[in-house]
């Protein structure tokens, strides 16, 4: 899958740096279509992505952590298919952390 291009759909200009780093973090992830994508529907989905990346890579408070996922859940709304590596990616980007991924 082209990363970049889904991200495009969301913001004008991509760190591909972080891009890299997102796309490694979650290599194994993306192998299975399932987990491939992400469901802003499921609270315990949510609490995984803020208590896993968000507070371990992004270094994010749960607070701070939960408005970014809510902002990006707003952003996507119009996806059904919501990509891992695009919503970690507008997670970062929504909470100014990109650079902490690079």
């Amino acid at each position: 899958m082209d990363y970049a291009a889904d991200i495009k759909k969301y913001t004008t200009e991509i760190n591909e740096g972080a891009l890299a780093a997102i796309a490694k973090f979650l290599s194994i992830a993306m192998r299975n279509p399932d987990s491939a994508l992400v469901s802003t529907s499921d609270p315990k989905e949510l609490a995984t992505v803020r208590d896993g990346f968000a507070a371990k890579k992004l270094g994010l408070t749960p607070d701070a952590a939960d408005a970014g996922l809510k902002a990006v859940a707003e952003k996507m709304k119009g996806a059904p298919r919501k990509n891992r590596v695009t919503f970690y990616y507008l997670l970062a980007e929504a909470t100014g952390t990109l650079g902490k991924l690079t």
